[in-house]
């Protein structure tokens, strides 16, 4: 059984090495001089393998045809992808939020023992990019490459989405797809910096922990999670904005904001006794040198600016309605989203090949024999925290445990 793999990513990884296993003659047609690239940079630098939960959390947090991925789940779940890696010699730690991580928390050393793995299990690479599909009477026979044809009796499509394009991901897939008949759900970013009206200029720099950010389309209340974010020239980024903006998939027909409470561990009547406090403290102060103690620096001018209190007031005179319109403020931070980075900042792409032309059971397509799909190429997406390349791992286990069984006769 003669197998080619197309892309050297975390899906392709996995199917490369699982096929080869199963005693297929696998090769791995990779564009870049080294596989996993996009690996390197997932996790900042640590790769957040997987999230350590059941199946249903998995499912949970995948927004888009979640249903298409029970088989693949089924086949290798969060708790087999952490067992496969620790027993390729890399230690996993949990961190907040289930995320697994390396011990080490460097990516290089999951993307070392994948490519330990698949070289052991005879996987022959080939630096070369594949230009075409070779399709015959609706069974996928091969590839060309470098004016080459290399045939095969198996092909499976590995190329990812079309985000980080200095990954190698180029969006080939989709074309290769649309080649053997099936349609492709338009790709747009997911997981990627917010862009503002006019940008945060005056805020740009400024990163904030411990903040609780809501999002709101068209002013209902859509997801709202903790974390760290941070100002930038063009708008917002940071770990909570690239997870709020996978659920923002209507820019042009909807309105979005977010709504960052500043202080959420503390409720408004805590939060009032607080300012009472400092107030007392600073009695005779200008109101714009008085929250000193509460807000970062760089943040005072904009909320006093957004409760419409004159920041050279005496705090003595800031009356309690005042006071109300700071505390809604400091929990009411708004920042309207006019729009996402380019779909080249996007650590993931929503969007790709039709799940519906495709076999969950298999990762077949249904529109050409032999021909399998598995990982960011597919029109399905998740939140961040692992979910994401779970979704590689068990596609690309089941797309390289499918291509090996043999056709019924």
């Amino acid at each position: 059984m003669n197998i080619i793999v197309i892309g050297g990513g975390a899906a392709g990884l996995m199917a490369a090495g699982t096929a080869a296993e199963n005693g297929a003659h696998v090769t791995l047609f990779e564009t870049n001089e080294k596989v996993g690239r996009k690996l390197f940079i997932t996790g900042k630098g640590r790769c957040n393998v997987c999230n350590h939960c059941d199946t249903p959390t998995v499912l949970q947090n995948v927004p888009v045809n979640p249903r298409f991925l029970y088989s693949a789940l089924g086949c290798f779940a969060p708790a087999d992808v952490m067992a496969f890696f620790e027993s390729h010699g890399v230690p996993l730690k949990t961190e907040r939020g289930n995320r697994v991580f390396p011990v080490s928390d460097h990516a290089a050393d999951i993307i070392d023992a994948l490519f330990t793995w698949i070289k052991r299990s005879g996987v022959i690479i080939k630096r070369e990019t594949v230009q075409e599909l070779v399709i015959r009477d609706g069974h996928v026979c091969g590839v060309q490459a470098g004016g080459t044809v290399f045939s095969a009796d198996r092909v499976i499509v590995a190329t990812g989405g079309a985000s980080y394009p200095q990954t190698g991901s180029t969006g080939d897939g989709y074309r290769f797809a649309k080649t053997a008949g099936h349609t492709v759900v338009p790709p747009n970013p997911s997981l990627v910096p917010l862009v503002t009206p006019g940008g945060c200029e005056e805020l740009m720099g400024l990163s904030l922990r411990n903040v609780q950010v809501t999002v709101f389309e068209d002013n209902k209340k859509l997801w709202s999670d903790f974390g760290e974010m941070l100002f930038t020239h063009f708008g917002v980024s940071g770990p909570l904005i690239l997870s709020a903006s996978a659920h923002m998939r209507h820019f042009g027909s909807r309105a979005y904001h977010l709504e960052i409470d500043l202080k959420p561990a503390l409720d408004e009547k805590t939060l009032d006794k607080r300012l009472l406090s400092d107030f007392d403290k600073h009695k005779n102060s200008d109101f714009i040198n008085a929250l000193g103690d509460l807000l970062p620096r760089k943040l005072i001018p904009v909320v006093v600016r957004y409760s419409e209190i004159d920041p050279h007031a005496k705090v003595n005179g800031i009356t309690k309605a005042q006071r109300a319109a700071l505390l809604h403020t400091l929990k009411h931070f708004l920042v309207v989203v006019s729009g996402k980075r380019p779909i080249a900042e996007a650590i993931v792409t929503t969007g790709g090949v039709n799940v519906r032309e495709v076999s969950p059971k298999t990762m077949e397509s249904k529109k050409c024999a032999g021909l399998y799909f598995a990982g960011e190429v597919l029109d399905v997406d998740a939140y961040t925290g692992g979910f994401n390349l779970q979704i590689a791992w068990s596609t690309g286990r089941l797309a390289g445990l499918s291509a090996t069984q043999r056709e019924e006769e």
